[in-house]
């Protein structure tokens, strides 16, 4: 199957330094303001995967010049509002949930309707998470059962809302905090902690927002009507595609690796504070700050004598694209790992947590799980010594790369479906495999 790859071979020892693709959160989100920036935006090392690939086409149906030079995107934005949109006008989200509701939030004043399609999977996602919300500011929003196809009308009565975000959904946050933009007044937002890129690029291009948080919420107020300039943007690495190599090698033998200039957001290394405490040697070098967000070379070496971690929830939000990669530490701990309400992987590209138990089940590890909770009875001693076939898991992407690292951790023999699922987030994923020694037909 040309879709399909094989892995029949561990990895070998290796220490390398490598550099993985760009922050997806960051890269949808830098474009998106760009539109709405009054002159020509430069981002650089913008991350070319299929969702921001579609962000861009996105923009360009709705007007914006967008052009490569280089490995620069000048993106010419016309001011809060500035699309220029024609009749019948239908976004493709593709398979970017990031895209589909954050774009929404962009077209709470649009003078036609706009439709905001996706494919097989992002259509069956729950999409009233931000369709409620953006109905109060006035706008007219037409849907089936909470999902796409969605038809939105903007109008020019917007007016400011009060909103309680209680998912912890960064995407939910960010349409409001979008919308707000092109809405007279203030817009109030108390939100469950998740991912704060947008809050920080709203500081660094000196938007009135006012913030403050507590141990369990954040607090946002965005004043609208507020015009603002063109910016340049040079996206630093994905934690959440750098997490697969960091489990990599946490569980190869004899084994080091640098990955060089990655978004260390505090909001999204829940993974590193979980695996430091399973007793991972992960170190951050080279620290630094750019436009508000930190980033870092992150150091990993092999570990030995992983030790089991019950994970309390409040570390969730900043680890929930990644446990996927954790869970294949807890299955080589010594002891059970628990991990608590974690519904919300089911709400990703594919019904994860199920996925999860089922997978880990496959390879010879005891899982206990109720409701959302789940506990993992590590095996130190874990090798797999059967024949393992991947597939029919909606060709999501992070369900793909579990099993390359499973399977190059582990062992056994391994056919892995849907090769090209990782297009949407980390297309070199497989040649940085391979750049580490790893043998896959």
């Amino acid at each position: 199957m040309p879709n399909q790859i094989k892995i029949f071979n561990k990895l070998e020892s290796f220490n390398k330094t490598i550099e993985v693709t760009s922050d997806k959160s960051l890269s949808i989100r830098a474009v998106l303001l760009a539109s709405q920036a009054i002159g020509v935006s430069t981002i650089s090392n913008l991350l070319e995967s299929e969702d921001v690939l579609n962000t861009v086409k996105s923009l360009k149906k709705l007007g914006i010049n967008c052009k490569k030079i280089g490995n620069k995107y000048k993106i010419h934005g016309y001011g809060l509002n500035g699309f220029e949109i024609k009749k019948k006008t239908t976004i493709d989200a593709g398979n970017s949930g990031t895209l589909g509701r954050l774009i929404l939030g962009l077209l709470v004043k649009s003078e036609k309707t706009v439709k905001i399609i996706g494919d097989k999977s992002l259509s069956k996602r729950d999409f009233s998470r931000v369709t409620e919300p953006l109905k109060k500011f006035g706008t007219n929003i037409k849907s089936k059962k909470n999902s796409l196809p969605i038809e939105i009308l903007g109008t020019d009565f917007l007016r400011p809302i009060n909103y309680f975000e209680t998912r912890g959904s960064a995407q939910c946050k960010s349409a409001i905090m979008l919308a707000a933009l092109n809405t007279p007044g203030t817009t109030i937002i108390k939100a469950k902690k998740s991912r704060n890129h947008t809050e920080l690029l709203f500081k660094y291009l000196k938007l009135p927002i006012k913030l403050k948080s507590n141990k369990d919420f954040d607090f946002i107020e965005v004043t609208g009507l507020k015009q603002f300039n063109a910016f340049n943007y040079l996206v630093p690495g994905d934690i959440s595609s750098s997490a697969f190599f960091i489990v990599l090698t946490a569980l190869s033998k004899n084994s080091k690796i640098r990955i060089k200039n990655v978004n260390i957001n505090k909001s999204r290394t829940g993974i590193i504070t979980i695996l430091k405490k399973m007793n991972c040697k992960i170190s951050l070098k080279n620290k630094k700050i750019y436009k508000g967000e930190e980033t870092s070379d992150i150091l990993v070496e092999s570990s030995k004598n992983i030790k089991a971690f019950s994970c309390p929830s409040s570390l969730n939000s900043s680890a929930i694209d990644e446990f996927l990669a954790i869970f294949l530490i807890a299955a080589k701990a010594k002891g059970i790992s628990s991990f608590k309400n974690l519904g919300e992987l089911n709400k990703k590209e594919s019904p994860r947590l199920n996925i999860a138990v089922r997978f880990l089940k496959n390879i010879g590890i005891k899982v206990e799980r109720q409701k959302n909770d789940i506990k993992i009875f590590g095996n130190p001693n874990l090798k797999v010594n059967k024949n393992i076939h991947i597939k029919n898991y909606l060709k999501d992407h992070r369900v793909f790369m579990m099993a390359c690292i499973a399977a190059l951790s582990f062992g056994g023999k391994w056919k892995i479906n849907d090769k090209d699922s990782i297009n949407t987030s980390f297309p070199i994923f497989i040649k940085i495999l391979k750049k580490l020694g790893a043998k896959i037909n």
